[in-house]
């Protein structure tokens, strides 16, 4: 409507971003109306909170410190925890726009981070009263989930509500609509591991989690622990390892020259040549997943998006595999860190990339050692000038010079596969050109069943309308030549 109507940041990613507007879609059932409504809605908000603008800089410092909002730990979906600790709010009008802005800068402080994957709300009521029940606050939250950040809600997982709240939680019902009262969990200390493992859970709702709040630093930066490019190598490691290069070198005397030409045949846009390329041409690990999705970022595309996969000790998958392509104009030097560096080898872990090409990253367990939630990969980029040489020290020079502002990061969680059973999370050794089935890919799907549904039930409806016209006419004709017989 009008330009100062919005935030031109948004606008701009509004044009540029398929998963954001897809969201949206998702969340109000692909009705387009309600979608625009939603978007119309959700940004007239975002520039009236400055949501793009929210730093801990902005917010007072008292807001952090009380610890009523954080977010922390994971429930056993995978899915990150926000944390409502309801004992620690008090209401006060004064003192509400401010505590709205903070609830706006942990959504989108996570929102930017995660790239959008859903979260589960926990409202932690132990210890709370009426004192503590703010209707306007609670609606408030509610709305961020289903009118201003679509497809971001999991679930609600309220801990020991007290009966005398009862009543301001049937209203809160009648806010949240049919979708969501589905999404409420009302639990007990005797229930509530059904939804969160005891890991994550603090002591005085049954679980075993030691974590405390303190502020500064920002709650669960999953990078503030020293990052390490490389775990050391044990020694049953150091004999796997062996056993990999002895095969490698019946296969191929020099892998790393083949492996520089297979990047340079490699073409982002060609994924499935790509993939029936590198079975060919590349050593890969046996169960490592390969991943349909794809973050794109100014620098890079990283596949997978979001999520590795490794298997538990049951399943005994050690192996992942991270793709990148390059779709910038210069090299681009890259680095992976993990925040468990004893626990995992990644080869290459700094390196680069051609222009055009692509590179196989390959994580793989330490011996002995399992993969968590907890676990985080932080892949850093950034652009090489042409002049510059793409050797060891060149590329140790280059990350001491580079400016923080020109670094792209994109950090990949650890998912962990419980079950052994054949899923589209774990690939097979024989299959490893099967596409695994993601949510996304299903959606696309269902969305063309209904669009190819709709066309069938289209040409039905003028089949009918034409059968139905054949009939008359021919009625009519039998009529005048009836009359014509009787004249």
């Amino acid at each position: 409507d009008k330009s100062d109507k919005y935030d031109s940041r948004d606008v701009e990613r509004l044009q540029q971003d398929d998963k954001w507007i897809e969201n949206y879609l998702i969340w109000r059932h692909d009705v387009v109306d309600d979608t625009l409504k939603m978007i119309d809605e959700s940004f007239q908000w975002r520039k009236e909170y400055t949501v793009n603008d929210l730093s801990e800089s902005v917010l007072p410092k008292w807001l952090f410190e009380i610890g009523a909002l954080f977010l922390h730990g994971y429930d056993k979906e995978g899915y990150k925890l926000f944390w409502f600790k309801v004992k620690h709010h008090t209401r006060d009008p004064k003192q509400q726009l401010e505590k709205k802005k903070l609830v706006a800068f942990w959504l989108e402080h996570y929102a930017k981070r995660d790239h959008g994957k859903p979260l589960t709300v926990v409202f932690d009521m132990a210890e709370t009263g009426i004192s503590h029940i703010d209707l306007d606050f609670v609606r408030f939250i509610v709305s961020c989930f289903t009118d201003y950040y679509p497809n971001f809600l999991t679930k609600i997982v309220i801990f020991e509500m007290p009966w005398i709240m009862n009543a301001a939680f049937k209203i809160v019902k009648g806010w949240l609509g049919p979708d969501a009262i589905s999404m409420l969990k009302f639990t007990n200390k005797n229930d509530v591991q059904e939804y969160i493992s005891g890991e994550y859970l603090p002591p005085h709702m049954g679980g075993t989690d030691s974590f405390k709040y303190s502020y500064p630093p920002l709650v669960d930066d999953d990078f503030q622990t020293p990052l390490c490019e490389n775990g050391p190598i044990t020694s049953e490691d150091e004999h796997e390892s062996k056993e990999e290069i002895d095969a490698d070198t019946k296969e191929t005397v020099e892998p790393n020259e083949e492996q520089n030409l297979n990047q340079k045949k490699m073409n982002s846009v060609e994924q499935i040549s790509k993939s029936e390329e590198t079975d060919k041409t590349e050593i890969k690990p046996k169960n490592a997943k390969k991943s349909l999705t794809t973050f794109k970022g100014p620098l890079l595309h990283i596949s997978p998006a979001e999520e590795l996969y490794f298997g538990s000790k049951e399943t005994g998958e050690k192996k992942c595999l991270i793709v990148l392509t390059n779709v910038a104009k210069n090299t681009v030097a890259f680095k992976v860190r993990t925040t468990a560096p004893e626990k995992y080898r990644v080869k290459p872990s700094n390196s680069s990339c051609e222009p055009g090409t692509s590179l196989d990253i390959i994580v793989s367990l330490h011996g002995g050692f399992a993969a968590s939630l907890q676990d985080r990969f932080l892949i850093m980029a950034a652009e090489m000038d042409q002049s510059s040489g793409a050797g060891v020290p060149e590329l140790t020079q280059f990350w001491k010079e580079v400016p923080r502002t020109k670094v792209m990061e994109h950090r990949l969680r650890c998912h962990v596969v419980e079950s052994s059973k054949p899923s589209s999370l774990t690939l097979k050794e024989n299959a490893f050109n099967i596409p695994a089935k993601t949510n996304e890919d299903l959606h696309i799907q269902l969305t063309r069943l209904l669009q190819i549904n709709k066309r069938l039930q289209e040409q039905i409806d003028r089949c009918l309308w034409f059968q139905q016209l054949s009939v008359v006419l021919s009625l009519l004709s039998v009529t005048v030549v009836a009359f014509c017989f009787y004249l």
